[in-house]
């Protein structure tokens, strides 16, 4: 027995001895937790509990020249109730009139909230939806509900709110106006001019703002106030005029779909300054329709055609190698340069005929002739003479995704015998459509060649942070005798009953430019798969320009049309006609478009409204939603516009005194 107690008590002391070491260990955690690696868990541990979140800025404002809305960033708020933080009295004194309010504000029956904040109150939660997307004014006025009166911890009320860019103008110039957006890993997608000029002036800074992790993964703001504020972006107003804009999508629309085309663009500058008034680019989509897919008057460098023909003669009578009474023979129509031959479109040629009717009557075969047989012995003189005018440089635009220019230079890879003979009137050579307008407003503005610009000014609130004035690229491209020669031969395009441009004479205003039709797929020698491409450049008024244009249409319809006279050139000739009757430049111009007994109404109404002081908010319903954002804007209310359209609704009542509204919302349909 001695024996058996003996080894009972030194198992016990085994036990004492481990639960003693255990103990020392356990102390010694402890204090390893609490006074060495405390402050480390405590960090990982708010870390699970707390997070800081960004807080996205109010994107600036982009607006058209004369201040009209292009895109807006509008706050959405998304309204949550904290159900644990109102005391029991708060919660039955004041819910029954909250639901009732919110119950009219949302269409809902009061019965439908007080079960939801029941239910909430109910289990404990502390993070209840009540709405998502509600606008500003809304906001305002749910944060002045009973209980949500009191605050996020006597009434509940929690808010979060996101920023949404909104567009007026719809699909109109949608690409042109374009976006800015970033994916999960930080990469940024830049659009148009609310891309281009977003980091540097519309974007912002990110504000910072403590969360903590509530419920089934949710986080729930902390205090009242953020961190970090965040800092608005600065406002951007470009150069684009609202009704330049509007005539340009829709004449190229219509004549998109009358000859089933597959995509085309237009661009409107003014020929002093290098405002780009407007930019409209459309593609066809599958199912017929079109809308603006790509950029393709900035992004899309192609062989320009006979709009090119313009640049080998500035070149030729620079280096003086012909005159505009020099005499040509156009050979039949068919010119041959080693084993390849030229050929105009009109059979048997043109006979003997001077540079100024072969440029009217847009000969191939002359122009060929002139360029190869005066350069085939120093073709580098001739394409030097192009470089010299930057027809191999990008024009810098800030929009992203610039053509690039191709201008070959004997030697290159593609350079061969027939080479100054194709560049001539056209191929071998790649332009933009925004390109080639620059070198025609060149033209127009007596050789001095304006960089084509986008933007007017930047603005914080109502002052001028930066303003931007016309940028010149080169004083003169050219001699001004050249310049002066080559504008007689635009005019005569027109004006000649023989020039490819006769079709578009007016005598009710005057024009001057250039025909141009492409081969597209040529390479393929099949006849099938052959498409063109058409365009007109050119500039009005002839004498005294004050708008350069070009139109440039991808893949007409063979049966319908193909030429750039009957394509390309009505949609520009339509689109003179109505910017020259909005804008006239002279005290009288006979217009050709037909009255419009509607518009002209809606605009004496407007007219009328403008011109009242008004102290009282006025009525805009049936307004187009334009003109009420002009009217409003320009009495120092700030609007927001939602859909588009005429005004149907108006979120402040007519005869409310304008001294006690800040914001007032528009509902267009």
């Amino acid at each position: 027995m001695a024996i058996t107690e003996k080894n009972i008590m030194n198992r016990l002391y085994l036990v004492a001895g481990c639960l003693l070491v255990f103990a020392i260990a356990v102390v010694m955690r402890l204090v390893d937790i609490q006074m060495i690696k405390g402050e480390d868990y405590k960090e990982l541990a708010l870390s699970k509990t707390e997070k800081m979140f960004t807080i996205e800025p109010n994107r600036g404002n982009l607006y058209s020249d004369d201040g009209s809305l292009l895109a807006a960033s509008v706050p959405k708020y998304e309204i949550r109730f904290d159900a644990k933080t109102v005391s029991e009295q708060n919660f039955q004194d004041n819910v029954a009139a909250l639901s009732d309010s919110l119950g009219k504000m949302f269409g809902k029956p009061s019965t439908y909230y007080r079960q939801l904040f029941r239910k909430a109150r109910a289990n404990g939660n502390r993070y209840k939806l009540v709405a998502r997307n509600v606008g500003y004014l809304d906001y305002v006025k749910i944060k002045q509900f009973p209980l949500f009166e009191l605050g996020p911890y006597k009434g509940g009320f929690i808010e979060t709110h996101r920023v949404v860019r909104e567009y007026p103008l719809g699909k109109m110039a949608a690409r042109s106006i374009g976006y800015e957006r970033v994916d999960e890993n930080g990469y940024y997608t830049r659009v148009g001019l609310d891309g281009a000029f977003g980091e540097r002036y519309l974007r912002g800074k990110e504000g910072k703002r403590l969360k903590q992790k509530i419920a089934k993964g949710q986080w729930k703001p902390v205090g009242l106030d953020n961190i970090v504020e965040p800092q608005d972006g600065l406002d951007v107003v470009s150069t684009i005029d609202i009704n330049i804009q509007d005539i340009a999508h829709h004449e190229l629309l219509a004549q998109l779909e009358k000859y089933n085309a597959d995509h085309g663009c237009v661009v409107v500058m003014e020929t002093a300054t290098g405002e780009i008034k407007a930019i409209s680019n459309l593609g066809r989509t599958s199912e017929g329709k079109y809308y603006e897919k790509l950029n393709y008057a900035v992004g899309e460098s192609h062989e320009p055609g006979s709009t090119f023909k313009l640049m080998s003669l500035v070149a030729a009578l620079e280096d003086k190698v012909v005159d505009t009474s020099t005499v040509i023979d156009t050979e039949k129509g068919r010119y041959r340069i080693y084993d390849r031959v030229v050929k105009d479109s009109k059979w048997g040629g043109y006979g003997e005929i001077s540079v100024s009717e072969a440029f009217a009557v847009s000969s191939n075969t002359a122009f060929a002739k002139i360029i190869h047989e005066n350069y085939k012995e120093t073709p580098g003189k001739f394409v030097n003479r192009l470089m010299n005018m930057g027809l191999h440089k990008k024009l810098g635009l800030p929009i992203i995704g610039e053509g690039n220019p191709v201008l070959r230079y004997p030697g290159d890879e593609g350079w061969s015998g027939i080479s100054l003979g194709w560049m001539s009137y056209g191929y071998e050579v790649s332009l933009t459509p925004m390109q080639t307008l620059a070198f025609y407003n060149a033209i127009a503005n007596d050789g001095e060649f304006v960089k084509p610009r986008l933007i007017k000014a930047v603005k914080e609130g109502n002052r001028i942070h930066k303003r931007f004035d016309k940028e010149v690229a080169n004083a003169s491209i050219c001699s001004r005798e050249t310049v002066q020669k080559v504008q007689k031969l635009m005019k005569e395009v027109v004006e000649k009953d023989y020039g490819t441009g006769h079709g578009l004479y007016s005598k009710s205003f005057s024009m001057a430019g250039k025909t141009g039709t492409t081969q597209k797929n040529y390479v393929a020698k099949d006849p099938d798969k052959m498409a063109y491409i058409s365009s007109f450049a050119g500039y009005f008024p002839a004498d005294n320009p004050k708008y350069s244009c070009i139109v440039v249409i991808h893949e007409p319809d063979k049966s319908v049309g193909y030429y750039g006279a009957d394509v390309s050139g009505p949609v520009f000739k339509s689109m003179a006609q109505k910017i020259y009757a909005t804008s006239p430049i002279v005290d009288e111009v006979k217009s050709e478009v037909a009255n419009n007994g509607i518009l002209d109404q809606e605009y004496q109404e407007y007219y009328t409204k403008v011109q009242q002081e008004h102290a009282k908010v006025p009525n805009v319903k049936g307004m187009c939603g334009m003109d009420a954002v002009s009217l409003l804007e320009n009495m120092g209310l700030s609007v927001e516009v939602r859909g588009n359209g005429k005004v149907q609704k108006q979120s402040v009542n007519q005869g409310t005194d304008i001294n006690q509204v800040k914001k007032i919302v528009l509902e267009l349909s």
